[in-house]
């Protein structure tokens, strides 16, 4: 299935991460008129790379 944006989400909790700024700019490009924040692509790409890991992927240590 292909990664589809959704509207933004309430429950939160913060967190600090950093991004290489090209990384940044690439995000910032896809959002631009999508109606979508910054916080709500990542925690969505997220969930999408998480649901769609191969089967024991989870349990690797990096």
């Amino acid at each position: 299935m292909a990664f589809q944006l959704k509207p933004d989400r309430k429950e939160t909790e913060n967190k600090t991460i950093r991004f290489p700024m090209t990384l940044v700019e690439r995000i910032e490009r896809i959002i631009e008129n999508q109606n979508v924040s910054f916080s709500s692509f990542v925690l969505q790409a997220c969930e999408y790379a998480i649901e769609n890991m191969e089967p024991g992927e989870s349990a690797r240590k990096a």
